[in-house]
């Protein structure tokens, strides 16, 4: 039996590589998931938009539901995308969360009489998944549940609770994606936690609801310790952002504009990279 969710993409206010801690936001970038369950015993599946990433995580997310279940099945999983791959706008969250909303709706159809778990339930099993596939750090529980709730919320990855929660400014959002991917697992995190007192500032400023003020902080740390370019949020600031910073461990990076969205296109012109529009998103992963 066939079902279908989605679930939503995301940019960081604070990484949480560096002290367990981090904050995330809800961007309007989407990934569907469908799913059609049978009794083969196989797991088949397929990433429609990036051929070739690897597909352990969508399999392991339909094995985490199955085994919260107690059941047994073949499943055909696809996904399809506008989430940029490997570029730090939280696709690997936006897609667990959406294969497990998708096989637990499957699931439930065939078997009326389960109770269908809590939203940090749901979330949880996608963290689990993404864990085992190496694809995250610190379990990436801000950015999972930033994707799958909308809105805003700081955390506690290690303990996997929100700290602090709510919806975001509507705004746009201002995406400028290079070319090249950075994948978490390649990671030096040695390095990165050289700054964790000070990442644990920025942290501190996001718990206290200085979202932006977190964000531009993060942004520069993370930038020094990833060898990522720190100027190209800086220059979106100058053209008027009310906040800019690195996405994850980059290369993307977000920046949110109130107003004069083109004063910030027109200084990013000198970066190799593309633009991608977005706004700020307060709604929650669903079944379609």
């Amino acid at each position: 039996m066939k079902s279908k969710a989605v679930s939503y993409g995301a940019a960081t206010i604070v990484n949480a590589i560096a002290t367990g801690k981090g904050a995330a936001f809800g961007i309007d970038l989407e990934t569907k998931a469908s799913v059609e369950l049978n009794d083969s015993g196989v797991v088949h599946a397929q990433i429609k938009d990036f051929a070739g990433e690897d597909t352990r995580l969508i399999e392991l997310c339909s094995s985490e539901v199955f085994n919260y279940f107690g059941v047994d099945y073949g499943i055909n999983i696809e996904t399809q995308s506008n989430i940029p791959v490997a570029r730090g706008l939280k696709s690997s969250s936006a897609a667990a969360n959406a294969v497990v909303l998708e096989t637990v709706d499957a699931v439930l159809k065939e078997h009326p009489e389960f109770c269908k778990p809590g939203d940090l339930e749901l979330i949880g099993l996608g963290v689990n998944a993404a864990v085992k596939a190496g694809v995250t750090i610190t379990g990436a529980f801000d950015d999972a549940s930033a994707s799958y709730l909308g809105g805003f919320v700081v955390t506690d990855n290690t303990k996997r609770i929100i700290l602090k929660s709510g919806r975001m400014e509507s705004c746009k959002v201002l995406l400028f994606v290079p070319e090249q991917k950075t994948y978490t697992a390649g990671v030096d995190v040695d390095r990165v936690k050289l700054l964790a007192n000070e990442v644990s500032v920025a942290w501190g400023e996001a718990l206290k609801g200085n979202i932006y003020s977190a964000m531009n902080l993060n942004g520069v740390l993370y930038s020094s310790t990833l060898n990522q370019d720190p100027s190209i949020a800086l220059a979106a600031l100058e053209a008027g952002a009310l906040a800019a910073g690195l996405c994850g461990t980059g290369p993307a990076v977000a920046a949110l504009v109130e107003d004069d969205i083109e004063a910030l296109k027109v200084s990013w012109e000198g970066f190799d990279g593309r633009i991608i529009e977005a706004n700020t998103n307060n709604k929650c992963a669903k079944v379609l």
